[in-house]
């Protein structure tokens, strides 16, 4: 906890250039942690280079009281001059101090051989390109994980240092909890429970809904109570009821869902999902399976325009310091791969634009599959060197991640401080956001909410409120027909530029193929339009058995 709050601090509090803490504050928190002196850029080690060795002495017993005994001075050793210089006063600071030494290699790449894919990589990230001589670069090759036996050889001298690494690891072993869910508590009217509260809704709900409540409703809304309740997960439906319902009652458009958990009745009882699941078959247990124990994942579409004002109640509901936003980390993609590479080794744009062009943008696209299924890409990666050093280099690249960013939707809301689980990082517009992805926020039981901005919903909300003052006509955007003819004439015409899901160039094709009639051909056209059943010929198939041209046959 301390290590993550410290983390926390230097981005969102000590930020300038790099994230900061001042040692008033690493004093504060230094229990349990272990800390080395660090690199040639490091206090101590500037300090000594520079000849000032009463002041690297003193910055070392600060550092070591400051981490009570746990405070080590790294060798390193990457055949640079000034290293044996830093090495040579570290060793002597060591014995006058009892400050022990650990050595360490500064490791920006795994293997050796890696070092110029460092290079370019550094060129990437500052700009430049490899022959700029006034570039920012590494002056060794030796900047990779080493092997026991080489540490051992370069470090003979100082045994004892070798053998502190060992000392470190064996104190340095964490356990990390995946099993623990950290669920925020929703503080419900006096006398109910979490459970009973959530029931309370569900049967106000369903009246609302469906009138009168026949035993099948009841059924199902028995059984999805009791798998909500073993698994502990009353709360979290309370929550996102809650800031559901500030959105409506904001006039803020919510959708009316997507995903599994229009399997819910519960979340239809409560407002969250305006689909009916029992009038579709949906199935609860797509949503919160009893067999499969997992965080319920709930995805919310607001109106675009305001979605900021109902992450701004949620952290206001929960506090600052339970709840942010959560980072994302793009990756180096094939294509861009190439031309990020293409400029790094300063080739024209022309050169590297031939050569990106030939990669298919297509999600999964790797560097080998464009080079195995474009021959003209295959035969100019044989016969151009320059080529072969693009792409051989791209490939080694390709898959990293390149930038952080706060992801489009998630948001992360905690039970206690967020920085006792993971660390937070400020973006340049004020964000906090946490700083590991959706997937090792959920993996540690932290409750990620998808709020999603929507364009579509925005403009349903402004055409409802054009066709009011023009016409004075109030539409119920939640109850016009499903039948409408003149509506699928229009979808089957592919007419749906501007409908969410049905305007890319594909879909409208299909559509007009299919020829929608009833909303259930386009309930499975949308479940159908995806690259798996795209492929396999099953959407041509379902397109002739609809029309009659091909025979349905049940087993």
């Amino acid at each position: 906890e301390n290590l993550l709050y410290l983390v926390s601090a230097g981005y969102t509090e000590g930020f300038y250039y790099k994230p900061r803490v001042d040692k008033q504050t690493l004093a504060r928190y230094s229990t349990g942690l272990i800390a080395l002196s660090g690199c040639t850029a490091g206090e101590v080690a500037t300090l000594a280079l520079s000849g000032e060795l009463d002041k690297a002495r003193a910055a070392a017993v600060t550092y070591r009281d400051i981490f009570s005994g746990r405070f080590y001075l790294e060798l390193q050793d990457h055949g640079l001059e000034e290293q044996q210089i830093i090495n040579r006063s570290l060793v002597e600071i060591a014995r006058k101090t009892g400050i022990p030494l650990v050595v360490t290699n500064d490791v920006h790449y795994v293997n050796k051989e890696d070092a110029e894919l460092q290079d370019i990589l550094l060129c990437i990230q500052t700009g430049k390109t490899v022959d700029d001589p006034q570039r920012l670069k590494f002056h060794s090759r030796e900047l990779y994980l080493k092997s026991e036996a080489e540490m051992a050889a370069r470090f003979r001298e100082v045994p004892e240092a070798l053998a502190a690494t060992a000392d470190i690891a064996e104190q340095a072993t964490v356990v990390l909890d995946f099993n623990s869910v950290h669920l925020p508590a929703y503080e419900v009217p006096p006398g109910y429970t979490d459970a009973s509260y959530l029931r309370e809704l569900c049967e106000q709900g369903l009246v609302r809904c469906y009138g009168k409540v026949t035993e099948e409703v009841r059924e199902r809304l028995e059984y999805e109570l009791k798998v909500i309740t073993q698994m502990n997960y009353a709360s979290y439906f309370l929550i996102v009821w809650d800031f559901v319902r500030f959105a409506r009652d904001q006039q803020i458009a919510v959708g009316p869902g997507r995903g599994s958990a229009a399997g819910s009745l519960v979340a239809y009882a409560l407002g969250i999902t305006g689909i009916d699941p029992l009038k579709y078959g949906l199935l609860f247990e797509r949503f919160l399976n009893p067999e499969r124990v997992s965080l319920p994942d709930i995805d919310i579409d607001f109106c675009f325009e305001r979605r900021g004002e109902v992450i701004d109640y949620v952290f206001c509901k929960y506090g600052h310091e339970r709840v942010a936003q959560i980072a994302t980390f793009g990756t180096m993609a094939a294509r861009a791969a190439v031309r990020d590479v293409g400029r790094a080794m300063g080739l024209t744009y022309a050169e590297v634009d031939r050569v990106a062009k030939m990669i298919p943008p297509e999600l999964g696209m790797t560097i080998e599959k464009a080079i195995a299924q474009n021959p003209e890409l295959e035969d100019l990666y044989r016969s151009d060197k320059t080529v072969e050093k693009l792409l051989d280099t791209a490939r080694g690249l390709e898959g990293m991640p390149r930038h952080a960013s706060v992801h489009a939707a998630g948001v992360v809301i905690s039970k206690d401080q967020l920085t006792k689980y993971v660390p937070l990082y400020k973006t340049s517009d004020g964000v906090v956001a946490t700083q590991f992805s959706k997937d090792a926020v959920e993996a540690l039981g932290l409750l990620k909410m998808d709020l999603l901005g929507l364009r579509t919903l925005t403009v349903i909300g402004d055409a409802v409120r054009m066709i009011r003052e023009h016409y004075g006509i109030n539409v119920d955007i939640t109850n016009i027909p499903l039948n409408d003819p003149a509506t699928y004439t229009l979808l089957g015409n592919g007419d749906t530029t501007g409908v969410f899901q049905l305007e890319s160039s594909g879909m409208r094709n299909l559509l007009r193929e299919l020829k929608p009639e009833v909303f259930e051909d386009v309930i499975a056209l949308v479940a159908l339009y995806r690259p798996g059943p795209l492929g396999s010929g099953m959407v041509e198939d379902f397109i002739r058995r609809k029309h009659g041209q091909l025979s349905v046959e049940y087993d």
